[in-house]
């Protein structure tokens, strides 16, 4: 999966927080009620309306893990269009260049 060069950095300079923040994460998860997929869906959503491209390849990438079409990505950047606007649209060639080509 394609980690950002941000990410990378995190997990390299700061040990200590990045296994903090995955145990984190891990939690939040556990106690989500939705399935993978629904879940990495909502999270790409919430990415595009966030302007956190950064991130966008790698969570692309692991919703197709959990089965997501490729309509169902662009639907999930979209997904923000009437609460944020447009700027939504910035982040659907990054989106879908990570699930074509990877």
């Amino acid at each position: 999966m394609t980690i950002s060069p941000a990410f990378q950095s995190f997990s390299k300079e700061a040990p200590s927080h990045y296994t903090a923040w995955l145990e984190a994460v891990a939690g939040l998860g556990k106690a989500s009620v939705l399935d993978a997929r629904t879940q990495s869906l909502v999270y790409i959503g919430i990415l595009a309306a966030a302007r956190l491209e950064s991130g966008l390849a790698f969570h692309v990438q692991e919703a197709k893990a959990h089965g997501a079409s490729r309509d169902e990505i662009v639907s999930a950047v979209l997904a923000g269009l009437p609460a944020v606007g447009n700027c939504v649209v910035q982040a659907l060639p990054i989106a879908l260049e990570a699930f074509d080509h990877n």
